[in-house]
């Protein structure tokens, strides 16, 4: 699409905005970037924990805001249309995205220009839902050196470079691009920015120099880096010492049982992993110091958050390639996707804490009224994105229909300081796992196993089963999630059918 067509584009998606501002009032608004890791665990930035070096994320935090119970899907693809619509998968038509608009479809019209960069993972292109500009793979995921066949620039096929392309890089320059050629084009109309970064989902594969950084450092073992992360978490002040770190569970073998040999191929995993996020936050940074550089960084809010837990599939394949190499497609296993998720139980695809809690890093210097570094407790979600978006562009939502209504409730009242009323409850499904969150209480099933039940402000890693204590309480909940799983999600009666009476135990996938 050339730079005439762009433009011309731009004015007829602008025009909307007249009915409702005027142009000093649109220059106010500020510009929105939302960016989504892909399988990052709730311990792995050093601002939530962890030891990787990601001090581009950690000053955000610093000088922003943290939340310590945010929480996604657990799965890539239902992450991705709950926060793109502000409802459930289910009942926003799932990939397909057929019952209701997305971000994008929403605030282009209300005058702001919609970028997109990064993983799709849903049916059609984003230039089909609403993004007037997009760089990135329609796939779940992809070879970071050669890409595959999905790869658009502009709802054109784009040919991957030969050589010299490593897709974080390439999202990065792209979406600093964008953002480049939306200020030449209109300085005063703000931006909506959805970065969608494939890192650090599997295949592991990143720079030489970034894996080597971190060689050596996990030697000491999945065990010793969970009780380490645990002891920084308490540190600062993201969980409550009351609420005891998970077991490892039965199926991890404990570090001091691998031979030596073992021990060094984890640690090159592990620092391979590491070294995707290090990457994935220095282009951070250069969209950050682009921003300063043009004088729109103080009215633009960042959201930073991940799709789902730590995950726990092993399906290397070449592990003879090194992770430099394109050739090679290494992953890790449930050792490192558990210190992922310390001080959480389980994984991704399940819905206990360690599969649907996620780092939420907010920073905007002209507009966040809270104490730089603050870390709320208050509950958020992916749905909330979209009413919060709303809310910042003074957006209208087109779908009045009351029986596919937006589940997500503004964050803006957190933003500014305030408590917020909270979600009447938060619903999760994925495959046969399921959970309701209502207030303090949380009922969960894992792999179709028996409903659990815990109490979020005492024991919010799940370890106190309260379940047969106080059984009125479990079915209450899990009316709940059937009664919304039937009417509202649209779930087939084979994905509600009643769950097991006895646990189902953790298997491998290979």
């Amino acid at each position: 699409m050339n730079h005439f067509i762009r433009k011309l584009f731009a004015v007829i998606a602008f025009l909307p905005c007249y009915v409702w501002s005027d142009l000093s009032d649109a220059a106010e608004r500020p510009n929105i970037v939302l960016i989504m890791a892909d399988d990052l665990g709730f311990a792995d930035l050093g601002c939530y924990g962890g030891e990787i070096k990601t001090p581009v994320l950690d000053s955000l935090a610093e000088n922003g805001l943290r939340f310590s119970q945010f929480y996604n899907t657990a799965k890539c693809h239902s992450s991705r249309v709950d926060l793109l619509t502000g409802k459930y998968c289910g009942q926003a038509g799932s990939a397909k995205l057929s019952n209701g608009p997305t971000i994008a479809e929403v605030l282009r019209p209300a005058g702001y220009q919609t970028l997109m960069v990064g993983k799709w993972h849903l049916d059609k292109e984003p230039t089909d839902k609403g993004f007037s500009r997009y760089f990135g793979h329609l796939s779940g995921a992809t070879n970071f050196f050669t890409g595959d066949n999905s790869f658009r620039l502009d709802g054109e096929k784009f040919d991957v470079p030969k050589e010299g392309f490593y897709t974080t890089d390439a999202n990065t320059d792209h979406a600093i691009r964008f953002v480049n050629e939306s200020l030449d084009e209109d300085k005063d109309r703000p931006f909506f920015l959805y970065l969608a970064y494939n890192a650090p989902h599997y295949p592991l594969q990143a720079p030489k120099e970034e894996v080597m950084k971190y060689r050596g450092k996990y030697a000491g073992g999945w065990d010793r880096l969970r009780e380490k992360r645990y002891a920084r978490q308490l540190d600062l002040g993201l969980i409550e010492r009351e609420w005891a770190l998970s077991p490892r569970p039965q199926n991890v073998r404990p570090w001091n049982d691998l031979t030596d040999k073992e021990k060094d191929w984890e640690d090159f995993r592990m620092a391979t992993y590491a070294g995707m996020i290090d990457r994935m936050d220095q282009g951070i940074g250069k969209l950050v110091e682009r921003l300063k550089e043009v004088g729109a960084f103080e009215n633009t809010l960042f959201m930073f958050c991940s799709d789902n837990g730590a995950c726990p599939f092993e399906r290397t394949r070449g592990a003879d390639k090194m992770p430099w190499d394109p050739e090679s497609y290494w992953t890790y296993d449930t050792g490192w996707a558990h210190a992922g998720n310390t001080p959480f139980r389980w994984y991704k695809q399940n819905q206990h804490e360690g599969g649907i809690s996620s780092p939420m890093i907010v920073h905007w210097p002209k507009g966040l009224r809270t104490k730089k570094g603050t870390i709320t407790d208050q509950v958020g979600h992916l749905v909330d994105f979209m009413p919060t978006c709303m809310d910042l562009a003074g957006a209208d939502h087109p779908d009045k229909d009351p029986e596919s209504k937006l589940m997500g409730k503004s964050l803006l009242p957190i933003f500014k300081g305030k408590r917020r009323e909270d979600h009447e409850f938060l619903y999760f499904h994925f495959g046969n796992n399921r959970a309701v969150r209502k207030g303090k209480w949380k009922v969960v099933s894992a792999r179709g196993g028996p409903w659990e039940l815990y109490d979020m402000l005492a024991d919010r890693t799940e370890l106190k089963d309260l379940s047969k204590s106080k059984p009125q309480i479990r079915d209450e909940l899990v009316k709940v999630w059937h009664d919304f799983a039937e009417g509202t999600d649209r779930l087939s009666q084979k994905q509600r059918r009643p769950v097991s009476k006895s646990s189902q135990p953790w298997r491998k996938r290979g």
